[in-house]
C-alpha cells in the first residue's frame, strides 16, 4: 500500500469525496495541483469560495444562480408557456446542450424515494403546482431519470398539475436506470420531439 505524506493524502482524501471520482483520479489531481504555481492555486481556491459564498437557487425555477434569477428564466426569447421538470440542476445543463428546448424550467431538487426518506415535501413540487396554478402554462415536460423513483415522482406530479395544464413526458431511447447527465444530445432532443401524454 503507498503511503503519502500527510498534507497530499488529506488533498487526494477531499478529491476522492467528489462524486465519480475514484483513488487513481484522485491522485492525479492531487499530483497536477502540486505542480501548479502559487497564483493558480490561489485563484483556483477564491473561486470555489466565490462559487460557495454567492451562488443560490434561482427564486422561480430553483436552478443555480448568483441573481435572484437564472439566466434561462430572465431570457425573453424563452416561452414562458412551457415549464421543463428536472430533478437536478445537471439534468437542465444535459437539455440545454441538445440546444432543442426553448422554453422555462423547474428544477424540483431530486426524486421521491421512500427508501431514502425522501417525500414530496422535501422536494420543490409544491412551487412547481403553484407557479403553475398561477401563470398561463400550455405545457409541462416531465423530464425526469427513468427509474422507479423517477416514474413515482412523474406519476405524482402529473396527477397534481393534469387540472391545469397538459402533461408530457419525453420519449426516452436509453434504458430505465441511465441519467440523463450522460446521455448524449441527440439522443435527448429525439427524447424530446417524442413526448407523449403522461396521464
Amino acid at each position: 500500500m503507498i503511503t503519502f505524506t500527510k498534507p497530499l493524502a488529506k488533498l487526494i482524501e477531499h478529491f476522492e469525496r467528489f462524486p465519480g471520482i475514484g483513488p487513481r483520479t484522485a491522485q492525479r489531481l492531487a499530483l497536477y495541483i502540486l505542480k501548479q504555481p502559487e497564483k493558480t492555486i490561489k485563484d483556483f481556491s477564491q473561486s470555489l469560495l466565490e462559487a460557495h459564498n454567492n451562488v443560490g437557487q434561482c427564486k422561480s425555477c430553483f436552478n443555480l444562480t448568483s441573481e435572484l434569477e437564472c439566466e434561462i428564466c430572465r431570457n425573453p426569447d424563452r416561452d414562458q408557456k412551457l415549464i421543463c421538470v428536472v430533478a437536478e440542476t445537471k439534468d437542465l445543463l444535459a437539455l440545454e446542450r441538445a440546444r432543442e428546448y426553448k422554453g422555462h424550467y423547474h428544477v424540483i431538487g431530486g426524486l421521491i424515494s421512500p427508501m431514502d426518506s425522501i417525500g414530496p415535501e422535501l422536494l420543490e413540487i409544491k412551487s412547481l403546482v403553484e407557479r403553475v396554478s398561477k401563470n398561463e402554462i400550455n405545457e409541462i415536460i416531465l423530464a425526469l431519470t427513468p427509474s422507479v423513483e423517477g416514474d413515482t415522482t412523474s406519476l405524482y406530479i402529473a396527477k397534481l398539475l393534469s387540472p391545469f395544464t397538459k402533461v408530457t413526458r419525453i420519449a426516452y431511447g436509453l434504458p430505465m436506470g441511465s441519467e440523463l447527465e450522460y446521455v448524449d444530445e441527440v439522443t435527448l432532443a429525439r427524447a424530446l420531439e417524442g413526448r407523449t401524454d403522461i396521464l
